[in-house]
């Protein structure tokens, strides 16, 4: 590929994968359905999960307890562009979650988990979508309950 198009796709794509943390954490969490291809699907093999299509996405991901606070951070992430219309990533995450937030600041914790994404993208019409995200956890925890929250 020319470096000008090949730069734009892996922007495109890099810009999905944080579009996906921002929708969970700071959104709403079942419109992640809408950056995949219709037919795309969401892999968790450790856990035995295996999510497809944008329905069955959207009520996988909207499914969260609406009383969840998260932050992900993404970093590393490796977009290649393979064509014109495909790519892959792989990029790192950890996320800090807790349920039962009732609001305020809660004290801070380590991560609940660190792993990473293995993600192949697709361009629809135009549109960069993800095809196929798999999760690799090699650092897991059960989500804690919200603490009291501080004066801070």
């Amino acid at each position: 590929m020319d470096p000008v198009p090949r730069l734009l796709a892996e922007r495109a794509c890099e810009r999905l994968v944080i579009d996906f943390v921002h929708r969970l954490d700071l959104g709403e969490p079942a419109t992640v359905a809408e950056l995949f291809t219709e037919d795309g699907s969401w892999e968790w093999p450790a856990g035995e999960r295996l999510v497809v299509g944008r329905a069955a996405l959207r009520e996988y991901f909207g499914s969260r307890p609406a009383d969840r606070l998260s932050r992900r951070l993404m970093a590393n992430i490796l977009v290649t562009a393979t064509g014109p219309d495909s790519a892959h990533a792989v990029s790192y995450f950890s996320t800090h979650r807790v349920d039962g937030y009732e609001g305020g600041v809660v004290p801070a914790g380590p991560p609940v988990q660190v792993g990473h994404y293995e993600d192949a993208f697709q361009r629809v019409d135009g549109e960069w979508l993800l095809a196929r995200r798999v999760l690799f956890l090699p650092f897991g925890g059960p989500t804690p309950h919200a603490a009291t929250p501080s004066a801070t």
